[in-house]
């Protein structure tokens, strides 16, 4: 065996079953356990889980996995099922936190959710990540998570929503062409930071909510919508899409650079394309009411046929976004369902036509009440054009 470090350390052994064969190799790894000897007690409860019983509801049940330092994950708790139910509340559970998370209190803790079936091929529901220093604020907003399904995020799949289709662009890549095209036209350089959410990311497979989409961490611009598009689609053959969908960090991103140049000389819009599953609801609330305050908007395009509540929330046309009490300065966030703009005839220039103008409909006045706001005027109108300024030398 190989002797133990102060680290992780891993042992293999060969079993002999049979007799001059080599059967198989047991890898075991093991991890230091940390010295925290405190318990955690916990109490969970959720709304509208997804129905997986043909007759009846479902029988919810949870799964607690401790993510260990190679990047996998470990059993650590199962909740008991409740039976026949969408919206369960389990019984309060203790369990050491030294076997939740090593005592390593910002270690990532994955939950999925399953269905009991009585033949233990289970149905799962769908999964969300969090940490025991989230879980310590206790009952609030900030510990409300959405239960988000994998299924349908392989793109060679013709299922998912960013499935590569050599015949025809999928909903991402013609939602951006027809919002990007006439946003492009805004920008003098027509360089754009292009970034990604929700993935795993080579060579370790992290998962990030944040990503370049051209891979360059340094540089995340792209030429055009070209160059965003040819990001995009190499991006997916590079990174595997993972959950949870998590909006606060591109946000906060963006607002960084908003809060750079507030003298009105720039203003920023972010365009989100997304199916509509957000894990993170309470962190983008405060992220958009913070950007508020800030030169910049929030386009969202929804695609798919998921229900869009979550973003019709954020859309705040109805009831203005707050965060911990405090209204958003401005409403700065516009959201479309792309569905709403596919034309049945097939004639996708037209639809296309008309999903950029709803998506910027709100665009100018949002600029506008930035301006104002901030007390800061135009800029003073350039002097005509006259052709007596520049002469012609040789008049035909």
């Amino acid at each position: 065996g190989v002797p133990p470090s102060k680290d992780n350390w891993t042992h293999q052994y060969c079993l002999n079953g049979i007799p001059g064969k080599k059967c198989g190799t047991i890898v075991l790894s093991a991890e230091e356990l940390g010295n925290c000897r405190d318990y955690a007690t916990m109490q969970f409860c959720a709304n509208k889980l997804d129905k997986k019983d043909f007759f009846g509801k479902s029988d919810p049940f949870m799964v607690f996995y401790r993510s260990n330092e190679d990047g996998t994950f470990t059993i650590c708790h199962k909740t008991e099922v409740v039976k026949n139910t969408l919206n369960p509340v389990w019984q309060p559970f203790s369990i050491p936190v030294r076997a939740l998370c090593n005592g390593d209190y910002d270690r990532t803790i994955k939950v999925e959710v399953y269905d009991w079936d009585r033949d233990g091929s289970h149905d799962f529901i769908g999964e969300f990540t969090t940490s025991y220093k989230e879980l310590c604020r206790g009952q609030s907003q900030l510990n409300v998570y959405e239960v988000s399904r994998d299924k349908d995020r392989n793109p060679s799949q013709s299922t998912s929503l960013h499935y590569m289709n050599p015949y025809q662009m999928n909903a991402y890549a013609m939602a951006l062409k027809a919002v990007g095209e006439i946003i492009q036209d805004y920008d003098s350089d027509k360089m754009f930071p292009a970034l990604g959410f929700g993935a795993k990311l080579p060579p370790d497979g992290r998962v990030s909510h944040e990503f370049p989409l051209n891979g360059n961490i340094e540089n995340p611009y792209c030429n055009g919508m070209e160059g965003i598009l040819e990001a995009y689609h190499q991006s997916l053959k590079t990174v595997q899409l993972y959950g949870p969908t998590n909006f606060a960090p591109v946000v906060n991103h963006v607002a960084s650079y908003a809060a750079a140049v507030q003298d009105g000389s720039q203003y920023f819009v972010l365009l989100i394309i997304t199916d509509g599953v957000i894990s993170d609801m309470a962190q983008t609330k405060e992220a958009i009411v913070n950007a508020a305050k800030l030169p910049m908007s929030i386009i969202i395009v929804g695609v798919g046929q998921a229900e869009f509540d979550a973003m019709v929330e954020l859309d705040g046309d109805d009831i203005r976004i707050s965060s911990r009490g405090k209204l958003a300065e401005r409403d700065i966030v516009q959201f479309v369902p792309f569905r709403d703009y596919m034309d049945r005839t097939g004639n996708h220039v037209l639809s296309m036509a008309r999903l950029a103008k709803d998506v910027l409909a709100e665009i100018p006045d949002q600029l506008i009440s930035y301006m104002k706001s901030r007390a800061i005027k135009p800029n003073p109108v350039p002097p005509a054009y006259s052709t007596s300024d520049h002469p012609q030398t040789n008049p035909v």
